[in-house]
């Protein structure tokens, strides 16, 4: 989405990380993503209330790329290298089909994947709790359409 940005493609992003600031101006949406596991509602680690680091071990696990290289070393710290990435994926959904086939489990953000009691899935948060912040960026002497600078008026006003 940056190199969007840069090029002019885009006027705005919404990242799921902290952004470089002495690139962008941003703004931090209020509230936070928790992250947990998605996986089948009939195995052991369903019957648990949150699952933990020692939990994931030994587990073909599927991350997205960027919440495997940012987010989760900030939680499990030097565990990581303990941890298998079995595969990433850019949307969620796509982790989730292959938690449905009983290839692994999916490392991702709560409310993305139908756990709903027909689905056959169930997410359990990540303790100690992990959470990720979401900003919208743009860059910093980026001139707007109308249209484009109504919207950001309207966002900040909202957020502000």
């Amino acid at each position: 989405m940056t190199e969007k940005l840069d090029k002019g493609i885009i006027d705005f992003a919404v990242l799921a990380q902290e952004p470089d600031t002495a690139r962008y101006r941003c703004l931090k949406f209020p509230g936070a993503d928790l992250w947990g596991l998605v996986m089948p509602a009939d195995c052991p680690l369903a019957k648990k209330a949150a699952v933990s680091v020692e939990d994931l071990k030994g587990l073909p696990l599927f991350c997205s790329e960027q919440g495997w290289n940012h987010d989760l070393p900030r939680w499990c710290g030097s565990h990581m290298d303990q941890l298998h990435l079995e595969g990433s994926f850019r949307l969620s959904y796509n982790g989730a089909l292959f938690v449905r086939e009983g290839l692994g489990y999916l490392l991702t953000f709560q409310h993305l994947i139908d756990t709903s009691p027909e689905s056959g899935l169930v997410f359990r948060p990540l303790t100690p709790g992990l959470e990720t912040g979401m900003y919208l960026i743009r860059k910093k002497h980026q001139a707007f359409t109308p249209i484009a600078g109504k919207l950001l008026e309207m966002i900040t006003c909202l957020y502000l």
